[in-house]
């Protein structure tokens, strides 16, 4: 599944998209960038709440499909940026990370 058909699937509110065909392997859910970098795998669809910069460098370090912040919270202009620049398919929900990730798991 692609990175684009993901978010379709999850009805998800797309930040920035620049590599829509991103190969989806796998999710990972956590809210702790070191964990995350010690745990998640490339190709992930990382879902998390955080909405700062470091969610960028951890999808870019793990070559990451995509990132998914739930919850409502807000992906600021700067995160949005920076994601951009960088490449990083960087989605959004209202839905909590618990529901994302149990409709994600139903797709991989």
């Amino acid at each position: 599944m692609t990175a684009k058909e993901l978010a379709e699937a999850l009805s998800l509110n797309i930040v920035t998209l620049p590599d829509p065909e991103a190969e989806v392997q796998s999710g990972y859910v956590g809210d702790m960038p070191s964990w995350v970098m010690g745990y998640a795998t490339e190709g992930s669809a990382w879902v998390t709440i955080l909405n700062n910069r470091n969610i960028v460098a951890v999808a870019v370090l793990l070559e990451m499909a995509c990132v998914i912040v739930t919850e409502g919270a807000e992906v600021s202009e700067e995160v949005a940026a920076v994601a951009k620049d960088r490449n990083v398919n960087l989605f959004s929900t209202t839905e909590s990370s618990f529901r994302t990730v149990a409709r994600m798991a139903e797709l991989l």
